[in-house]
């Protein structure tokens, strides 16, 4: 998908937006309601990275003394060179379901985090695989597209909410159908945004990472331990759920009908093939270890 088609997209987020606005309050409303959305765009380039990384309480990784979290901030950061990027700031987020993902307006201020349940689930060298992915969004300044679209699709599903109770008075028919097409419109032009950039993250970031291999046994173990621990963060806002390398909202299943991700299964085909392999999948994934303790897999981690 090309940056022209991207912003097509935003732009009509952005007439989602003024839609909802009109059903409130007719023409003024939809005036005050694409302003609003100007706002919150301007306010989402400089800001939303924070309001991404403290909503899932990240943490600077340096601050963290554990072994694997120092490699993963050595890895990373070497990933950030080997790609010509400037170095990003490196989270940790306490959390048991193994994610990750990018977030900033541009490569000189990019951030990237990965769950506590990443770091102790995967391989030294599937973490590596992980972070190439994220950095593979810096480098196509997907992070900025990204976020704002979580912005301002969640701004459309509360303002869909405020449509029903306050412009439905006039039309109950109309809030009502607002009210459940708004939030789904937002969702389908979420997934339009974000499927296609996965598979061209994890294209590059095979590439920047050296091993597809590993990215795609990564893949494998985080999608079957999403179905298995929910996280109650991105439950709270599922706006933000493109955001991650596997949709974190899979461990509510039927809730995800309409998922941003494209099928995990043939994310890992296009990487076996990348690889040069059968485009089998990789082995099973072995039982994850706790979070502090020598990770299961194989795989050294000095």
């Amino acid at each position: 998908m090309n940056h022209l088609k991207t912003y097509a997209l935003l732009a009509g987020l952005t007439a989602l937006f003024g839609a909802v606005g009109f059903m409130i309050g007719g023409t003024g409303g939809m005036l005050i309601a694409l302003a609003v959305a100007a706002v919150m765009n301007l306010f989402a380039y400089w800001n939303a990275d924070k309001m991404v990384l403290s909503h899932f309480r990240a943490q600077p990784a340096e601050s963290v003394r554990d072994p694997r979290v120092q490699a993963y901030v050595a890895d990373t950061l070497a990933l950030a060179q080997r790609a010509g990027l400037p170095a990003p700031k490196v989270y940790v987020i306490d959390n048991p379901q193994p994610n990750a993902f990018a977030t900033g307006r541009n490569p000189e201020n990019a951030a990237v985090a990965a769950t506590t349940g990443l770091l102790a689930m995967l391989t030294r060298e599937e973490i590596r695989g992980v972070m190439a992915h994220e950095l593979a969004h810096v480098k196509n300044r997907d992070t900025l597209t990204m976020t704002v679209t979580a912005t301002i699709a969640g701004a459309v599903a509360m303002l869909a909410n405020f449509a029903f109770f306050f412009g439905g008075n006039r039309n109950p028919i109309g809030g009502l159908l607002i009210m459940l097409i708004a939030p789904l419109a937002a969702s389908l032009v979420q997934m339009a945004i974000s499927r296609a950039r996965e598979y061209e993250a994890d294209r590059i970031g095979a590439e920047i990472g050296g091993d597809p291999e590993a990215l795609a046994r990564a893949l494998q173990k985080i999608e079957a331990a999403a179905h298995q621990r929910v996280n109650m963060d991105a439950e709270r806002n599922p706006a933000m759920a493109h955001l991650f390398i596997i949709n974190p909202l899979a461990g509510q299943g039927a809730d995800n009908l309409f998922s941003t991700h494209p099928s995990t299964r043939n994310r890992i085909a296009q990487l076996m093939q990348l690889a040069g392999g059968t485009g089998r999948a990789p082995q099973p994934a072995a039982a994850p270890g706790p979070w502090g303790a020598p990770p299961r897999q194989p795989g050294p981690w000095g």
